[in-house]
């Protein structure tokens, strides 16, 4: 049987992962990785493009922005649109420039991982971990299998970045935490194409069909979704019937959508999911295994980010100084952010998703909210704060 020793075993080589041990090390704190999938899944899956002012600020930090500077595409601001009437939400006026950046997850888990290997760091790509063990003493232990032989990974601490169907979430002692979820009626229909987009700034737009959201990935490749019933499948809807729709959809006087070939099309469901308590023991969640956002308000990974922030932050404090006050805080710290990225993703989604008939009393209230979202600069200006993230010492109270 295999046996590795380090400080920190981190389950999962996604953004949260590599992000923990890239900042560990700058700390000098080693860790290994175990990742279920294999580098190549991993690095091909197309999940978030969004990168909020915190994490462009922690990749140049850690240095490794160096592609995300040359190839990331900044947005001061965003367009949020209902019934064909549009809004401008100028983001760096009304943050002190605060901005978002537009790239690709799969890219920022290239570039981390790259760096990690080329360090000689450890990452052993399908290495499903099976169990974690005496998280409740000082010597947890991760057991994996890897190239057909069992191993065990000891540790000091624990760190599970393994997403919702992990073993880390479902190591969680059930009667340690309250689970919170919601799952909304509709999904989002995403597709890839390969067309240059058709606006320099994100599109959000609630219509009597449905919602619909243009984004991009490069200068020509252009991402966008629309609003469908749960249940729906890619094969229901034609190129010529997503571009159709897309058009009627994101329509206001003088805007032309630009169709293109569609090279990728996903289906998303829309759910909210977190659990009070991210820690017991000497194990700690974080990223989806802790909660999940729908992706209306492009929390997801920066929350995964900002976990990581609070974790490294106990975790240095604890070799370093030896307290256990910044790790024992962990939760606490990190559920400030995540119950306001909750809150803001739930805002965004109710506000431009059709839930009931023009005329409704529900539709009543969201056009409500986007007529005073038009008068007020205040509430400009707290989309704003949110959309690009607020700064960590904003919740140091």
């Amino acid at each position: 049987m295999k046996k590795i020793k380090t400080q920190v075993g981190i389950i999962g080589a996604g953004p949260a992962g590599l992000t923990l041990a890239h900042w560990l090390k700058r700390n000098g704190i080693s860790s290994v990785i175990l990742e279920l999938r294999s580098r190549e899944y991993v690095e091909g899956r197309v999940r978030a493009g969004l990168l909020e002012q915190n994490t462009v600020d922690i990749m140049n930090d850690l240095g490794l922005a160096d592609r995300l500077k040359k190839e990331g595409i900044e947005h001061d601001g965003v367009n949020l649109s209902f019934d064909s009437e549009r809004v401008h939400i100028p983001f760096a006026e009304l943050t002190g420039g605060r901005k978002i950046t537009i790239y690709g997850q799969q890219e920022v888990v290239k570039d981390m991982t790259d760096a990690w290997l080329d360090a000689d760091e450890e990452l052993y790509f399908e290495a499903g971990a099976s169990e974690i063990v005496d998280f409740d003493t000082k010597n947890p232990k991760i057991h994996f299998k890897h190239a057909g032989e069992d191993g065990i990974l000891e540790c000091d601490f624990v760190a599970a970045c393994d997403g919702f169907h992990g073993v880390g979430r479902k190591t969680m002692p059930k009667d340690n935490y309250r689970s919170y979820d919601i799952t909304y009626p509709f999904s989002w229909l995403g597709i890839l194409a390969n067309v240059a987009p058709s606006t320099d700034e994100l599109i959000y737009a609630y219509h009597e069909n449905g919602f619909a959201l243009h984004s991009l990935r490069s200068e020509t490749v252009s991402r966008l979704y629309v609003q469908v019933p749960n249940g729906e499948s890619p094969d229901d809807w034609s190129d010529d019937r997503i571009w159709s729709e897309l058009s009627t959809r994101l329509a206001t006087p003088g805007f032309e959508l630009k169709a293109g070939p569609i090279f990728d099309k996903s289906i998303t469901p829309m759910r909210s999911h977190m659990i009070d308590n991210l820690s017991s023991g000497r194990l700690f969640l974080a990223g989806d295994a802790a909660h999940i956002v729908p992706p209306t308000g492009g929390k997801g990974l920066n929350l995964a980010i900002a976990d990581v922030k609070h974790l490294v932050d106990g975790l240095v404090s604890f070799y370093k100084h030896n307290s256990t006050d910044d790790i024992d805080n962990y939760t606490q710290m990190a559920l400030r952010r995540i119950w306001r990225a909750q809150d803001f993703s739930n805002f965004m989604t109710t506000l431009f998703h059709k839930q009931e008939e023009h005329g409704s009393y529900n539709y009543k209230l969201q056009k409500a909210k986007f007529d005073y979202l038009k008068m007020s600069k205040a509430s400009r200006t707290t989309i704003a704060e949110n959309y690009v993230g607020l700064p960590f010492e904003t919740y140091e109270y």
